[in-house]
């Protein structure tokens, strides 16, 4: 019986020690991240960094898996294939910022700033992107299958090539947006502008073009 007791607590430290270490960040990482300002292929994973400036800082392939970026500065950064999954980057800024092939995958952007970034290839699937603002944002080839971006402001924003399917898109602003070639199909389109928007190319659902979105002016070419 004893011995049966001593194993269950064996296996039972094992996994704790298991379990926290895929859990958490790098300590020596964050360190680094606070000391430097820049942290290329780091692990910061579930780190805390809300509030933080980050402004021009290299992140490039870090893992910021469940990260906390709440109202973080990272005004220029450098988050090329980054790993943001779940992440969470509510009111941050990320104007300017390289997100080029960065994994977002069901991470939480909302009301954050994202002008002019680049997130090409990104990967967005399921991420919340309400109330966001994509002015001049580069998302072509970006995949936001289910994604919401309802609210959002993606004026003159590149979506050429973008899988925007079961996407939220309600009262999103797309004017003058590019949307050639873009996957629209199975799309929330209720209350979009899309004046002056380029759609030549893309894919609609059957009736979509009646959804009470404004085609006003839309640019076939």
């Amino acid at each position: 019986m004893r011995k049966k007791s001593i194993i269950l607590v064996a296996v039972c430290f094992v996994l704790t020690v298991f379990m926290c270490s895929a859990s958490a960040f790098n300590r020596v990482d964050l360190q680094k991240l606070r000391k430097t300002g820049n942290c290329p292929g780091g692990d910061l994973s579930f780190a805390d960094l809300s509030f933080a400036n980050l402004s021009d800082a290299n992140l490039s392939e870090a893992n910021l898996y469940k990260a906390d970026l709440t109202d973080t500065n990272l005004l220029r950064a450098n988050l090329t294939e980054a790993n943001l999954t779940k992440a969470i980057l509510v009111s941050a800024n990320l104007s300017d910022a390289n997100l080029f092939n960065a994994k977002l995958l069901e991470a939480n952007l909302f009301h954050a700033n994202l002008y002019n970034a680049n997130l090409s290839t990104a990967k967005l699937n399921g991420a919340k992107l309400g109330n966001t603002h994509l002015f001049l944002a580069n998302l072509s080839h970006a995949h936001l299958i289910r994604a919401d971006l309802s609210y959002a402001d993606l004026r003159r924003a590149d979506l050429s090539y973008a899988d925007l399917s079961q996407a939220n898109l309600s009262y999103t602003d797309l004017s003058y947006a590019d949307l050639r070639f873009a996957d629209l199909r199975c799309t929330d389109l209720e209350g979009v502008n899309l004046n002056n928007a380029i759609i030549r190319d893309a894919e609609f659902d059957r009736g979509e073009k009646n959804s009470g979105a404004d085609f006003s002016n839309e640019k076939i070419i």
